[in-house]
């Protein structure tokens, strides 16, 4: 009864707001235009992102919609023809029943998405980020029909599936869900999936009909492994602010700005004199293994199997490096876990890995957020990636690891269905299923570092770049597992669609 009231009282709102965007309509645009729209924070939304990047350098004047957060990519907003344009956050009402804050926000991003979409300049392609399927679906499929646009789905997950994790799957609300998701993402003018497995599924289950192309995750071109020198500068700016208590006597002694906890130069080393020359900087004999986990700090990541295998490694550590013939064997470094992120979860657990590490002696673990332009520097100078994501429909597959290959970084990811579509265990990295298993490979890749077996991931994942003349069959990602960067793969498999030429299609 609320909802309806609700809605009813709305409903004059809304009629007014289309109403009066309606007049910009036929506006003629000068220039080929895309809207790219995504219902959360756009800096937080690197395929999004990426995709206005590609449709800009192409020359489309490009509107990228979406929540104001973290700071967009500079490579996207140094460009002429990029236009944010920010949706304003639903109202807030603190302890409201679940289906009254569901009914308001959907209701308020109706008014804000539509006026946006009906009020730019007309949009040749709109294309949504699904999920969340509501109301996004429906709205985009609504504008396309107004204004003539050409809807392009990125299917990125199943919206239905993320709410199950949290009313269940055999909510109401969920079902619901499902079907609004099928009904108005059955029809677009294009498709585009993350896997091949979500290809396949929502093919089979939904029967979509438009162009339908495979478009995985690839990294940006400038991600890369770094350097010392590059190192070095990174951890120069990051010094002032590793603070934690836990790291004082963990981490090696810096000499600002001979020496960071990971580098060092000529005038870093004891023997320094006024007439020493400062050579290059170089990875420091005896700094700690970094090792790295981006996590979003949700459900559909457990922190808790990270948890079990850091204590696990601690007790090993202890174990061998005390043993009289750990000099055959090789010892097990000390380690400094850094997770980046934020999330709902994150002070429940970093309060318990507080407590825990007061009595580790091998293992640090701290929580750091890093603007844009570090994020991918911090995972070309670490030694071990650590992925957690298990994925609500076991069909997509995890941004953050692309990330870490694109940056050289071997990684440890948790298995589910579609991750040998990315990980290919003992060529760019292992996959566990427990906690347990984790604390193994952590032992066997970090044993006797940094002369480890670490280095055997590493030189796998040196970029080959694929020439582009390819024929279709020749570029498949089933040639080996090597790849090209986003740019490379969004030119060969998106840009035909837009172009207007023949592309590759149901591959």
């Amino acid at each position: 009864m609320t909802l309806s009231f609700l809605l009813l009282a709305l409903c004059p709102l809304l009629f007014v707001t289309v109403l009066k965007s309606l007049r910009y309509v036929k506006q003629p645009s000068k220039r080929r235009t895309v809207a790219v729209l995504v219902l959360g924070d756009v800096g937080r939304s690197p395929r999004m992102m990426y995709h206005a990047e590609s449709f800009a350098q192409l020359g489309f004047k490009t509107f990228l919609i979406g929540y104001k957060g973290s700071k967009p990519i500079s490579s996207l907003t140094s460009l002429p023809n990029v236009q944010l344009c920010y949706l304003p956050e639903p109202p807030i009402f603190g302890t409201a029943p679940f289906i009254l804050l569901a009914s308001i926000k959907i209701t308020s991003q109706i008014i804000t998405i539509l006026y946006t979409l009906l009020t730019i300049h007309t949009p040749e392609f709109i294309v949504v980020q699904n999920p969340p399927a509501i109301p996004t679906l429906a709205l985009v499929q609504l504008v396309g029909l107004i204004r003539g646009s050409k809807v392009i789905i990125d299917w990125h997950n199943l919206g239905f599936s993320l709410l199950a994790l949290k009313l269940g799957r055999t909510h109401p609300f969920v079902r619901i869900a499902k079907r609004f998701e099928d009904t108005f993402g059955r029809y677009a003018y294009a498709h585009l999936f993350v896997t091949q497995a979500m290809h396949d599924h929502l093919m089979k289950d939904v029967r979509l009909v438009g162009r339908k192309v495979v478009l995985h995750d690839r990294p940006p071109s400038h991600f890369h492994r770094c350097l010392p020198p590059e190192i070095h500068e990174l951890f120069l700016r990051l010094g002032p602010s590793l603070t934690d208590p836990a790291l004082k006597e963990f981490l090696p002694t810096a000499d600002v700005p001979y020496t960071t906890q990971f580098t060092t130069t000529t005038w870093g080393s004891p023997e320094r004199t006024s007439y020493s020359p400062i050579s290059m900087p170089k990875l420091r004999d005896d700094r700690v293994a970094l090792v790295v986990s981006s996590t979003s700090w949700t459900p559909d990541e457990d922190f808790g199997i990270l948890l079990e295998a850091l204590k696990m490694y601690e007790e090993r550590a202890q174990e061998v490096n005390r043993d009289s013939q750990s000099h055959l064997t090789g010892k097990l470094p000390r380690i400094w876990v850094v997770i980046t992120g934020k999330g709902p979860l994150r002070t429940v657990y970093m309060s318990d890995v507080a407590k825990l590490q007061e009595k580790w002696a091998f293992v640090r673990c701290t929580s750091l957020w890093l603007e844009a332009e570090d994020y991918p520097l911090l995972l070309g100078s670490a030694d071990l990636g650590i992925c957690l994501h298990s994925s609500s429909s076991a069909l997509d597959l995890p941004m953050k690891v692309v990330d870490m290959f694109g940056c050289g970084l071997p990684v440890c990811a948790l298995n589910f269905k579609c991750l040998p579509e990315l990980v290919k265990a003992g060529q760019n990295g292992l996959i566990f299923k427990d906690a347990l298993q984790l604390a193994f490979q952590m032992e066997t890749l970090l044993m006797s570092f940094p002369n480890s077996h670490l280095e055997v991931l590493r030189m796998s994942l040196q970029r080959i770049e694929k020439p582009l003349h390819l024929h279709p069959h020749q570029f498949s990602e089933g040639m080996d597992w090597n790849w090209c960067s986003w740019t490379d793969n969004w030119n060969y498999v998106v840009k035909p669609l837009v172009l207007g030429k023949v592309g590759q299609v149901d591959r």
